[in-house]
């Protein structure tokens, strides 16, 4: 087998209780090499665009990166895949932590889970093997007490657990996966998947390191140990250490690009409240890290008093979270918004999902669409913090209108009627994230685009790419984009959007995160070519790995296409086309005719039909992936 991989799948079908391994080839492995691409094509392969999303048909995979567990800062990245039940497209989620490199230390490369288990079940992998376990004492249980109990079990406590929680045994559709308690892949709702499979944790043990596969180990150690001395030294990466994302909240209200009250406005008034000040000052106790990473971005929160009492287990709120249970919800209490995170991680939900669905709760009980007899006596109103935290609860245990919320925001308003589409601010289903395209409209383009809906994760932002002397755009220059300004929306801009979404891909396929390469943060790109390299011994071009990154992104598309979606779910909400009231972007919204045609260029440049949205069979020949083609032609 190829070295950097294993090549073992280990195929898990829960109907029949068995465990079975199978062995991939290197030319396969070359196609496909790890994450997105390995759990997009293993879901092609399996036809899960055929099965119902909570059905027995669906498929879980779960795949590491090329990369994932190398010694360098980073490479602790792994992939969760299945058809979503938010979106009924592909549903994919990435997660650091431990639990990706401990499953690579096992020897194993990706899991394919089938069918549903007649009672509770955790799946138990070690060096000697895979084995399914009863875990009907597990469920209900919170993410720590279903942690302590298996590592009891399996008498080791270093086990590393990743899980589905309340929300997941309940079906939430953004329901998430989480391991040692803070790292979660928390969108497109792979929770509910798991949940559906009465499947409740997968725990691994390995003792493989990952030099054992690598074709050239001694150069990756020493980009490692180069990376560990570069962060302070590296203004991006060394601000992601000292404020983690919630540093952003500031940045982002200054600009008027913080989504607020449902993104009705883009500056909140209570900024000082619950911005990186009064964080530091108020809450923060910790930085915690993944898998050999030296940047550290992780916040630990802890509240010892007062009415909203904090554990520090769960971790805290990241930026997404920070101001989606804040200014979004229109809320200043800072210890509330970390007791509504620590909630959602003790649920296993979505953050951003979560908290976009109450706030789209609150304007419609604004708007008189719905009220108290709808929401138990709550006054859900924007700023109400108890109904907030309420709702939280109420969602993942499904009880009066968290039942309907559960369902996200796109089916909820059509249920709930009189014009709540509107306020429905998400993509094929998907909640949007708290960044404004209105000010970075190459965002706006992946919200559109994007296999999973809307994400903020599928390309750099514009507003790193704006400067062509700033060390973002210096670094990214090997890439091949052109420094643009952050609202234009020309045929560069796509042509841009169309690079970094392959680059980014990329990163997903081997493991990386979106803060370990260039232009985000400070692995060179000419390092994640040597990294790749040495791990494999394959002698690979940088367009190699664009290439690599591109052919992930298409087999997405191809699923997508074949799960019935077309160009109609390629769009944005209506609130976006209309200009911001007030702040430093007031007035400024998105040109629909611009967007559109910004949209048709990207189809272009892709190679994707614009009328079906499919690759073409000439594209897909050049990705050496022609097979796809016949299945979107069958």
């Amino acid at each position: 087998m190829a070295y950097g991989s294993s090549g073992r799948i280990l195929r898990v079908d829960l109907e029949r209780g068995s465990c079975t391994f199978e062995q991939i080839d290197e030319a396969t492995y070359r196609l496909y090499p790890g994450g997105k691409a390995l759990a997009a094509w293993l879901l092609l392969r399996e036809r899960a665009f055929d099965a119902e999303p909570l059905s027995p048909g669906n498929v879980l995979v779960f795949a590491a990166g090329l990369l994932t567990g190398a010694p360098a800062s980073t490479a602790s990245r792994f992939t969760v895949a299945a058809r979503s039940p938010l979106t009924g497209a592909y549903g994919e989620s990435e997660a650091g932590g431990y639990w990706g490199p401990e499953l690579k230390m096992a020897g194993i490369e990706a899991i394919v889970v089938s069918g549903r288990a007649a009672q509770p079940t955790y799946l138990s992998i070690g060096e000697d093997g895979a084995t399914l376990r009863p875990a009907a004492h597990l469920w209900g249980l919170d993410p720590r007490e279903v942690q302590q109990a298996i590592r009891a079990e399996r008498g080791d406590p270093y086990v590393r657990v990743l899980q589905t929680g309340r929300a997941g045994e309940n079906q939430v559709r953004f329901a998430a996966l989480v391991n040692e308690l803070k790292h979660f892949n928390g969108r497109t709702g792979m929770g509910a998947v798991m949940g559906s499979k009465n499947l409740k944790a997968i725990a691994v043990r390995g003792k493989r390191l990952y030099v054992r596969n690598a074709h050239d180990p001694k150069p990756i150690a020493e980009i490692g140990k180069a990376l560990t001395r570069r962060v302070k030294d590296h203004p991006q990466a060394w601000d992601m250490q000292q404020k983690g994302t919630p540093g952003l909240m500031d940045v982002l209200n200054s600009a008027g690009m913080l989504p607020t009250r449902n993104f009705r406005e883009g500056v909140f008034e209570g900024i000082a409240r619950i911005g990186w000040d009064a964080y530091e000052r108020e809450i923060l106790v910790g930085r915690g890290t993944c898998y050999s990473c030296s940047i550290r971005c992780k916040r630990e929160v802890e509240v010892t008093e007062g009415p909203h009492r904090v554990d520090r287990a769960y971790g805290g709120p990241e930026y997404e979270t920070l101001q989606g249970f804040g200014g979004y919800c229109g809320i200043d209490d800072l210890q509330a918004i970390a007791k509504a995170n620590e909630l959602c991680n003790r649920h296993v939900l979505d953050t951003i999902s979560t908290a976009s669905t109450i706030a789209f709760a609150m304007e419609c009980f604004e708007a008189g669409l719905i009220g108290p007899q709808h929401t138990g006596g709550l006054d859900l109103r924007f700023g109400n913090t108890e109904a907030m935290l309420e709702m939280v609860d109420r969602i993942a245990r499904r009880e009066g209108l968290g039942d309907l919320l559960a369902h996200g925001t796109r089916h909820a308003a059509r249920v709930i009627g009189g014009g709540a589409e509107r306020f429905a601010i998400q993509v094929k289903g998907q909640e949007l994230p708290m960044h404004d395209p209105r000010g970075k409209v190459g965002v706006g383009l992946g919200y559109a685009i994007g296999e999973c809906g809307a994400d903020h994760l599928y390309a750099v932002h514009d507003t790193m790419l704006v400067n062509p002397q700033s060390l973002s755009f210096q670094a990214a220059i090997p890439l091949g984009v052109e420094a643009l300004p952050a609202r234009d929306l020309g045929e560069r801009k796509a042509r841009n959007y169309a690079i970094l979404e392959n680059w980014s891909s990329f990163g997903k396929v081997v493991g990386l995160c979106f803060f370990g390469p260039a232009p985000r943060s400070f692995i060179r790109v000419d390092e994640v070519l040597e990294l790749t390299r040495h791990a494999t011994g394959w002698p690979l071009t940088l367009e190699d790995l664009l290439r690599i990154g591109e052919r992930a992104t298409n087999l997405a598309r191809a699923f997508n296409v074949r799960a019935g979606l077309g160009a109609a779910d390629d769009c944005l909400p209506d609130r976006l086309f209309e200009p911001i009231p007030a702040g430093p972007m007031a007035g400024v919204g998105i040109s629909r005719p611009d967007f559109e045609a910004s949209m048709q260029a990207l189809y272009r440049i892709k190679g994707w039909d614009p009328a079906t949205t499919a690759p073409t069979r000439e594209r897909l020949r050049n990705l050496d992936i022609e097979w796809v083609a016949d299945l979107l032609e069958a």
